[in-house]
């Protein structure tokens, strides 16, 4: 395959999506230590675990095959959890994208329920849907974790099943061990709905916030896994 996933920086009101790096790995890892009670089935690294982490997200993204982002809060302007675009599949050409996975997706405790998962969902689909011309998105998690299945079905993806078997497990005491992955997606043909209702979503939050749009705020009006 030709097509290399290479994400921009995207930009919206309550969060900036920023290629990771580096030199984000001190606020990467204090956000990982926050409250870790929300991670029983989600890899998110500890703290004394984040340079290794970054080492193996920039491998898989030297492959082309992955696309890591730091989820920035810019009201802090603080790191405060990752995301990814990961697995793409080509037409028979090799260099145009029909699917794209968003995965790898962690938020720090004082940041879930603020809706900066949303807009960077939004962030993210709207890139790989009107940007690359996709037909569809995929997300999954693991199938017993119906926080993040909860989080997925919210920001608009449709449940297709579960596949048995599917992938290791990031449980805790599971190293070896398959998980079920319980899979979502979005259509090309499901997205203009999909915007609509994140773009509300979002307009209902900063409405309750009192928030202005930020300076050099992006298009975006005012919880999956590997």
């Amino acid at each position: 395959m030709d097509f290399r996933l290479e994400g921009p920086v995207l930009e919206g009101e309550l969060v900036r999506l920023e290629p990771l790096d580096h030199r984000h790995a001190a606020e990467l890892a204090a956000a990982a230590e926050e409250d870790r009670g929300s991670y029983r089935f989600t890899w998110v690294p500890t703290a004394a675990e984040i340079r290794e982490y970054i080492d193996a997200q920039l491998a898989r993204a030297a492959t082309g095959r992955l696309a890591p982002y730091v989820q920035v809060d810019r009201s802090s302007g603080r790191v405060v959890g990752a995301t990814a675009y990961w697995d793409p599949r080509a037409w028979p050409d090799g260099r145009r994208l029909f699917a794209v996975e968003v995965g790898f997706t962690w938020l720090a405790g004082s940041a879930q329920g603020t809706g900066l998962n949303a807009e960077a969902k939004l962030l993210l689909f709207r890139h790989a849907f009107q940007s690359w011309g996709v037909a569809r998105v995929d997300l999954k998690t693991d199938a017993r974790n119906s926080r993040s299945r909860a989080a997925i079905e919210g920001v608009g993806a449709r449940f297709e099943g579960v596949l048995r078997n599917w992938s290791r497990s990031w449980a805790p005491g599971e190293d070896g061990l398959l998980r079920d992955s319980a899979i979502f997606s979005i259509t090309a043909e499901e997205w203009p709905d999909c915007r609509s209702g994140l773009e509300q979503r979002l307009a209902r939050i900063l409405e309750r916030r009192g928030a202005a749009p930020a300076p050099g705020g992006g298009q975006a009006p005012a919880g999956s896994e590997p």
